[in-house]
């Protein structure tokens, strides 16, 4: 009953109304947009792409079925998250865009904008080796003319660039992040394909252990979702202590309270941007199967491979610090403390507070980060053991969906306690 008046409560307040109603129209259109097809092409030739492969199923997990029917929507929101990797670690190396970037406001405009022309020209190039790939195959496109290439492509790119201002649009209009709340409906659009491949493949034998296996796939999705739960929600709380001010006739502080660090703040983002930037080389590679440095790419960014799995784990700990070290900055926490008259015990406010919170910020991130990948890691062993390889898809899409579920409901949370209701999460 509680659950239902929370939504009752949400629904009642015209703001929190007119924000859900606005991303759930714009997830509709999502949807809608990954069943219009690329126009020149035979889906039926093209599904045979993914026979047996388990890379091209993952890409498709992401583009929400897509990228199999290659639709306008096939390329998904890839471009626009490297484009953003991209951006965010030139802001380190280039100083004028360092300075953009502390600017505030404006100085995110312009590196926003930086970002959408990478996201376009990174959709060019990926779309140009999709058609050619396409062209390469025998009966996958009703025409080979360099105009149907030319459609496809434009088609395409046009698909991920209306993808970004889609996400961009229920981000500022909507509710919670827009480009991970696309990520997230495409892979419940696909969850349940997998669910059911996993179930036919145990009732045809094709299963090493059977439903022992599947019982072991279901143990190991309820230990992701708990340990996803469980570090997102996870905080360090370090006590701070207000002085006392008078003010006229009145005593202002003279109390305690707890300033919260998360152990993980940075949420799934790493993850997804772990994935997005070891996809890359791999659809490359695809575009040019009888090149020889295609086929070393592939064997390495293999998804079963070593160098793979040191890769991701090894991105997805660096990604955690990293959107940490932009969304945490200790000196500005420890300076705002200071002017409100606080101070941590034992502490000396100013540069010691804001040591003192980044030596805390990076030990909690750092158990945080490997925490996370390893959670994103574990399916691989799963899938060594068993040789079910939507035990990949399943661990990594659930890994994701929960992070990004948590991180709206906090996001709906905070619009109904700031209106006094109760909220959804206890």
């Amino acid at each position: 009953m509680a659950f239902v008046q929370s939504i009752r409560n949400s629904l009642r307040l015209p703001g929190l109304r007119n924000r859900l109603l606005f991303t759930g129209a714009m997830l509709l259109v999502l949807r809608m947009g990954a069943h219009i097809p690329v126009p020149g092409i035979d889906p039926t030739q093209v599904s045979k792409l993914f026979e047996g492969s388990g890379f091209l199923g993952l890409v498709d997990l992401f583009s929400g079925g897509a990228f199999r029917t290659m639709s306008i929507f096939a390329m998904g929101v890839v471009p626009y998250i490297n484009s953003s990797i991209i951006v965010q670690l030139l802001t380190i190396v280039i100083p004028k865009w360092e300075e953009l970037q502390k600017e505030g406001e404006q100085g995110r405009k312009v590196l926003n904008q930086y970002m959408r022309y990478g996201t376009l020209l990174l959709a060019i190039i990926q779309a140009f080796g999709l058609s050619i790939t396409l062209r390469n195959m025998d009966g996958a496109l009703l025409s080979r003319s360099w105009g149907a290439v030319g459609l496809i492509m434009l088609s395409m790119t046009a698909g991920s660039c209306f993808l970004m201002w889609l996400g961009e649009m229920i981000t500022e209009r909507g509710i919670g992040n827009g480009i991970s709340l696309i990520i997230f409906v495409n892979i419940v659009a696909r969850l349940p394909n997998t669910v059911s491949g996993v179930i036919n493949l145990a009732k045809n034998n094709a299963i090493t252990g059977g439903w022992l296996t599947v019982l072991l796939l279901a143990v190991l999705a309820v230990g992701i979702v708990a340990g996803t739960v469980f570090v997102i929600q996870g905080t360090r709380k370090i006590p701070v202590q207000y002085a006392k001010r008078v003010v006229g006739r009145r005593v202002y502080g003279g109390q305690q309270t707890y300033l919260p660090i998360k152990v993980n703040q940075a949420g799934v983002i790493p993850v997804i941007f772990a994935q997005s930037l070891l996809l890359f080389p791999v659809t490359i590679a695809q575009f040019f199967p009888n090149h020889g440095w295609a086929g070393v790419i592939q064997r390495w960014f293999d998804y079963q491979s070593w160098f793979y799995l040191t890769a991701y784990f090894v991105l997805n700990v660096f990604f955690t610090f990293f959107y940490t070290a932009i969304t945490f900055n200790p000196t500005d926490v420890a300076n705002n403390i200071k002017k409100q008259g606080g101070f941590i015990l034992g502490i000396r406010p100013g540069k010691p507070t804001a040591d003192y919170l980044a030596k805390v910020s990076d030990r909690i991130t750092f158990v945080g980060g490997l925490f996370l990948a390893g959670i994103a890691v574990l399916p691989m062993i799963v899938i060594a053991v068993t040789g079910v390889k939507d035990a990949y898809l399943g661990g990594t899409a659930l890994l994701i969906v929960v992070g990004v579920a948590i991180e709206t409901m906090q996001q709906i949370e905070a619009h109904l306690v700031m209106r006094h209701y109760q909220g959804f999460l206890k």
